[in-house]
């Protein structure tokens, strides 16, 4: 009894004993056997390997004389030429194999070179390799131009690279959005140069305690472009790849009907789904809406003044002429630039350019003798363009600043509130005859002397500054007030959080240690750093700085797919270039060489 209590205590999972490994011997060549790195047996004949259990004399044997019984009496001198020439075989292979992959990788790299600036695939093998090869022979020599040409570098080789590396980096940014606690959304929809709809759609999340943003993807619509059928394509593409729309925060489009209408438009289908979304409606589109409507008078100046513009810009002789008229005159500038009512910027640019050349496009309409030429001449005319050209000035400088990269809501907001203060200055100014604050208009009332009234400018000028005034208000609506202590917790309180919330809040301000934080990184990695200690604030701010405040990179997104899809591409699929060229992830070309098995070109 005793016995068997010490067996049964003994333990019952010690590891096994290590299996011993049989060492090779020189002698094993006479059987036509050398060892492998990892000491295995393989036949010098048949270059076939064998288990280490294999490595006696008497197995090495059998399989001499079963496999290669021909030359089972050989000497052992031929079974070390035999030796000698395995040797050299596998460096071959190794030295191809070697070469093989350099050739691969160097394929992807010029690859993303390629997408990355939107240029046809063709020009690998009809540019790029040619004047690599030019440059090589004549810097280094004729063998390393030799070795170019083994690139695959074919106009189907660089669209199957594009495609392997935009499904990469696909790949990396879902599974970036998967990991990050809410994401927001951006989209637009745009014709391209074939008619075919694209829709194109950016999404915004955290990760690695900063917010990023990225294309997500562009689809056709292939037949309408209801906010039904924008709809589907993005919720297929949702589902396809494992999202969840319930972690979806914001959603930012523009003001047309596919996307706001009531019950089938877009953002009320998303918010069906997605609990947590606020729709956003691109404040740059706003901005453009609320600075259209003009009074009569300078409406008319406006239309007056393009008119003047197509008359020289729509011929090419009168283009021609109207430019050595101003080589002539000694101007700063020779053309003058067309009016387009889909550019933002248009309005102001044009107007300022049309002021700069006012005597020279006098001069040429005088001698084409148009009636339009008697505008020109009108003091109060010129004097109401000169408060366009600057008004519009003011508004293309409050444009810019709410396009760009990484923006948020709550600095959007902050912009457009400073400038509706500053209409109600200069509204203020301007009714008591003062107009500093427009320098164009100011000089041309200097530079006109005190003979001329201009009350009845000032009045409408005022006028317009006030109608302008209350179409901001119409347009931006929303009052972030209350989320003043998102951008700054240590000045601004929150009455209208929770109790809970506003002890953290209160402990966050009081803590020295943040505070250098926050004066040291961006917002958002701000509240990414808090997000263990204080989750329910960080919640409520990464659920207001996520969503996006414009459509800014849905636009410079459409003018790259129109630098991308030209009429000489109309029939390119350009998902994958625009993804390459667009996104800030970078492809694994590594991993995707070692997926694939390399070829060097023919």
């Amino acid at each position: 009894m005793e016995k068997f209590l010490v067996r049964t205590n003994k333990p019952t999972d010690a590891p096994p004993a290590a299996k011993k490994l049989r060492r090779y011997d020189e002698a094993y060549l006479q059987f036509g056997f050398t060892a492998t790195a990892d000491l295995r047996p393989q036949c010098v004949v048949c270059a076939e390997v064998l288990a280490n259990d294999s490595m006696k004399p008497c197995k090495l044997k059998r399989h001499l004389e079963t496999k290669h019984a021909g030359i089972k009496n050989k000497p052992a001198e031929y079974f070390k030429r035999k030796l000698d020439g395995l040797h050299q075989q596998q460096a071959t292979i190794s030295v191809h194999s070697t070469v093989s992959k350099q050739c691969l990788e160097a394929s992807y790299v010029v690859a993303k070179r390629i997408g990355k600036l939107g240029k046809p695939h063709t020009i690998a093998e009809t540019l790029i390799l040619p004047a690599a090869q030019d440059m090589c022979r004549i810097m280094i020599g004729d063998s390393a131009a030799a070795k170019l040409g083994a690139v695959p570098l074919s106009n189907d080789t660089v669209a199957r690279r594009i495609v392997d590396m935009s499904n990469d980096i696909r790949e990396q940014l879902i599974e970036f959005v998967k990991n990050s606690p809410y994401y927001a959304l951006q989209l637009d929809e745009s014709t391209d140069i074939a008619g075919q709809a694209q829709l194109l759609t950016y999404v915004r999340y955290l990760r690695d305690k900063a917010i990023e943003e990225d294309v997500l993807f562009c689809r056709p619509l292939q037949s309408h472009t209801t906010g039904e059928a924008i709809f589907n394509v993005l919720d297929i593409f949702i589902r396809e790849n494992g999202l969840a729309w319930d972690r979806c925060v914001g959603l930012c489009t523009d003001g047309a009907q596919a996307m706001t209408g009531r019950e089938r438009g877009l953002a009320a289908r998303v918010q069906q789904v997605a609990p947590l979304v606020k729709w956003t409606h691109c404040m740059v589109h706003r901005e453009a809406l609320a600075a259209k409507k003009m009074p009569v008078l300078f409406d008319s100046v406006l239309n007056q003044s393009v008119k003047m513009i197509n008359l020289i810009k729509s011929r090419p002789l009168n283009t021609r002429l109207f430019g050595v008229l101003c080589q002539e005159m000694g101007s700063g500038h020779e053309q003058l630039l067309l009016h387009t009512e889909v550019r933002w910027l248009s309005r102001g640019r044009v107007l300022q350019r049309l002021y700069e050349l006012r005597e020279e496009v006098k001069w040429f309409l005088t001698e084409i003798k148009s009636d339009l030429a008697k505008h020109l001449d009108d003091t109060m005319w010129l004097a109401s363009l000169s408060y366009l050209v600057d008004i519009f000035d003011r508004l293309n400088g409050l444009n810019l600043s709410l396009q760009g990269r990484e923006t948020h809501i709550l600095l959007l907001a902050d912009k457009v509130h400073a400038f509706t203060q500053k209409l109600d200055l200069w509204h203020g100014r301007i009714s008591r005859g003062n107009c500093d604050m427009f320098p164009s208009l100011a000089d041309f009332i200097t530079d006109a002397g005190t003979s001329h009234d201009f009350s009845s400018l000032f009045q409408s000028a005022s006028g317009h500054l006030s109608a302008m005034r209350k179409q901001f208000a119409t347009y931006f609506k929303e009052d972030y007030s209350s989320f003043a202590w998102v951008r700054d917790p240590f000045v601004c309180t929150a009455n209208e959080l929770s109790i809970d919330m506003q002890e953290q809040l209160i402990e966050l301000k009081s803590d020295s240690r943040l505070k250098e934080l926050f004066s040291s990184c961006p917002l958002s990695s701000f509240w990414a750093a808090l997000m263990q200690e204080y989750p329910e604030l960080c919640d409520v701010a990464f659920k207001i700085l996520l969503p996006f405040a414009s459509t800014y990179l849905c636009e410079a997104g459409f003018s790259k797919m129109t630098a991308l899809k030209t009429k000489y591409r109309n029939r390119a699929q350009i998902e994958d270039d625009l993804r390459l060229c667009l996104s800030n992830i970078e492809p694994r070309i590594e991993d995707l060489c070692k997926a694939k098995q390399a070829q060097v070109s023919h």
